[in-house]
């Protein structure tokens, strides 16, 4: 049974999200590009806290955390405007800060009370300055929203101003469209992942965020791709429609990020296969990665078929759509472990949620699983004491959040999402073929250390 409307609360508890604000992150993910908020006070700092502090401490970067500028608007200015003041903002971050492009965002309170950032920010514009801006007014919806409204914003402002011979396609150079930075704990590491194993297919990759992309530099290269891969259930997919309509790119939607040798190699014939570029790289590839994680995992065979009676037999996972049925993917199929009730977190526009839902209708051959959409953490907690998990003990991929409730399970818990906060990350990555052999680790030390 699918359940696409969920009872919900008046209130939401445990927060898993932030406002579209938090879509600032998406800026600091880009190398050499700088967030300029415009917004009350407080508000940059409680996005930095929750998205990135506590959440595996993942750090504030060059231009986010308290280096991000902002407005900190006041009284005087909800009462008589704040672009005086955002302009004064700007002429002091290009003074003393250096950047490849500027990303001004606009909160809830300039856009409650009319600030025409727009103006303000076209007068930097005509003087050359890379700078561009968002609206994006936390009532808006979350950082999810944001993002999307960002990258739009940077697209038409900069991209399309700035990026030469627009025209020209290049065979093979993909734009990838994946996970949320900052908000996905492991973003890092699974970018880098995931462009790995499509140049080891032979691909250029415009990853785009992250230590793997060449900054503002890559984005110009946007309208030149052959076309726009968008890696998740619905992230991304607006940015890639816009995108196509723009600069008549075709997109290709896979909706899992892929998790394992299986997946991994599917993933990558899936994305040749469309490219229509030569299988010979990609299969010697596939060939070579194959190798080497069967090799490991053989080794792994033997523990996991000795160990049988100290692990757990079913799983919950709660999380974000990408982290949630991408893990369901691999430990059903990789694993053979039993699905219990699994919670999608990000509240999913009600546009994209009956096709979410029926991929868990068939995630092996034979095996489906109960999904539910759900924001608030009493709600989640109630339905997962609901759960008939079996004679053993569950382990729950979840969050900080997920805890107390594992505790009263007596099950595991493994944090694979906002908030992480047993989780320091640096460049820990769960997907692609690497990624699979770090999870496989974290899934059954968290197993045999609770049992010791």
């Amino acid at each position: 049974m699918v359940d696409i409307i969920c009872e919900q609360t008046n209130s939401i508890s445990q927060v898993r999200y932030g406002c579209a604000l938090g879509a600032m992150h998406s800026v600091e993910a880009i190398p050499g590009a700088i967030p300029i908020a415009h917004c009350g006070p407080g508000c940059v700092d409680k996005q930095y806290m929750a998205l990135s502090f506590y959440n595996g401490f993942q750090g504030g970067g060059y231009a986010g955390g308290a280096v991000a500028p902002s407005t900190n608007l006041r009284e005087n200015e909800v009462i008589f405007g704040g672009a005086e003041r955002l302009d004064n903002l700007i002429k002091a971050t290009l003074k003393m800060m250096e950047g490849d492009l500027f990303v001004v965002l606009n909160g809830c309170i300039g856009e409650i009370v009319g600030d025409d950032v727009a103006s303000v920010v076209s007068k930097f514009q005509d003087q050359g300055v890379p700078i561009v801006y968002a609206e994006t007014g936390g009532f808006k919806g979350n950082n999810f929203i944001g993002h999307e409204i960002v990258t739009e914003a940077i697209i038409d402002q900069y991209v399309d101003k700035y990026a030469v011979n627009k025209d020209k396609k290049i065979k093979g150079l993909i734009n990838v469209w994946a996970e949320l930075p900052f908000q996905n704990t492991f973003w890092r590491g699974d970018l880098q992942e995931l462009k790995r194993i499509l140049q080891g297919a032979g691909f250029r990759v415009n990853i785009l965020f992250g230590n793997g992309s060449a900054g503002v530099e890559e984005w110009k290269t946007i309208p030149n791709a052959q076309f726009n891969l968008v890696v998740s259930p619905w992230l991304g997919l607006q940015t890639a429609i816009h995108l196509k309509k723009k600069y008549q790119q075709p997109y290709l939607h896979i909706p899992i990020l892929p998790i394992g040798a299986g997946q991994s190699a599917e993933f990558l014939r899936q994305v040749v296969e469309f490219a229509g570029i030569d299988k010979q790289q990609s299969e010697e590839f596939i060939r070579h990665e194959d190798a080497q994680y069967y090799y490991y995992l053989e080794s792994f065979t033997d523990f996991y078929a000795e160990y049988w009676w100290g692990l757990p037999a079913s799983y919950a996972v709660v999380g974000d759509s990408a982290y949630n049925l991408a893990l369901n993917k691999f430990l059903v199929n990789q694993l053979g472990l039993i699905p219990g009730k699994q919670i999608i977190t990000d509240n999913v526009p009600e546009k994209y949620r009956a096709q979410i839902a029926s991929e868990y209708e068939h995630l092996a051959d034979d095996v489906r699983s109960d999904v539910a959409f759900i924001e608030d953490g009493y709600l989640v907690g109630k339905t997962l004491h609901s759960v008939d998990f079996g004679h053993k003990p569950p382990i729950l991929f979840g969050t900080t959040w997920e805890r107390d409730t594992a505790k009263e399970l007596q099950g595991y818990i493994v944090e694979v999402g906002f908030p992480a906060s047993y989780e320091v990350v640096l460049n820990k990555s769960y997907i692609g073929y690497r990624g699979a052999l770090t999870l496989l680790e974290k899934i059954f030390t968290t197993a045999i250390s609770k049992s010791a």
